[in-house]
């Protein structure tokens, strides 16, 4: 079962979480958007309110999980966007669905690979995960996703995002940390998608290295680098964040 929020009237307009999040992450992004769209706010399999039955997954069944959802919804040509590992999915959605998408977007998120470096990061995040649990994870996790100079400013918002992240399963995290280290590269469907694309990126992202967002540049419709922002713009930046988004749209 896919739970979701659903606002506003308009061309239909999926906003995906990433890691660990949940979809009242969007929730201001889903205000305003609102007025001119319907958006729609899903938890992904495991996190949230929704359920993920296997003890293992990968991108693909959850964007074919994902794709099901949308066909009992009614939802027809979506702009997609996804933060993070929701950019992961909304890559393998426009793989999956091609041309029934609108538009996508990466926020903070890339087409290509873990490297191996990655990978191997991956690997010791579920050794601390099985020897530490969730709580001491995220309590790791979250506050390193903000730029330095944003953690003070943004505080509350990284203690509510520690204790969304805590109500995730053991299971669950590390099914996706799984997931997201075996990903394929997916570049040639960020090239190749014949739709509009974004790509939003942060000068002092962590995550997202800002030399990997621009190996995508060449390629995007509309490309964007926050200042000063480091894996969570739709905080550190929420107003040029949703500027861009708004943009974007008008564009597909």
């Amino acid at each position: 079962m896919i739970a979701f929020s659903k606002n506003g009237k308009g061309l239909p307009v999926i906003l995906i979480h990433g890691f660990c999040e949940r979809k009242e992450m969007w929730k201001t992004f889903s205000d305003h958007l609102s007025t001119s769209y319907t958006v729609y706010c899903p938890d992904l399999p495991g996190f949230g309110e929704s359920t993920l039955q296997e003890e293992k997954t990968n991108l693909e069944s959850i964007a074919v999980n994902l794709s099901e959802w949308m066909d009992v919804e009614g939802i027809r040509k979506p702009v997609i966007i996804g933060h993070s590992l929701g950019g992961y999915v909304t890559l393998a959605l426009a793989e999956l669905l091609g041309n029934e998408i609108k538009g996508i977007g990466l926020f903070h998120s890339t087409a290509m690979p873990d490297d191996m470096v990655k990978k191997k990061t991956r690997n010791k995040t579920i050794t601390f995960l099985k020897k530490h649990g969730v709580d001491k994870f995220m309590d790791s996790f979250v506050p390193p996703l903000f730029a330095q100079a944003n953690k003070d400013i943004h505080a509350d918002t990284i203690d509510r995002l520690i204790e969304a992240g805590k109500t995730s399963s053991l299971k669950t995290v590390i099914a996706y940390t799984e997931a997201m280290r075996d990903r394929k590269d997916r570049m040639e469907v960020w090239k190749n998608f014949a739709g509009k694309n974004l790509m939003i990126a942060g000068e002092m992202d962590m995550a997202v290295p800002l030399a990997n967002s621009r190996l995508h540049q060449s390629s995007s419709d509309l490309y964007h680098e926050l200042q000063g922002v480091g894996h969570m713009g739709m905080f550190e930046a929420q107003t040029k964040t949703l500027e861009i988004l708004r943009k974007f749209l008008s564009m597909s």
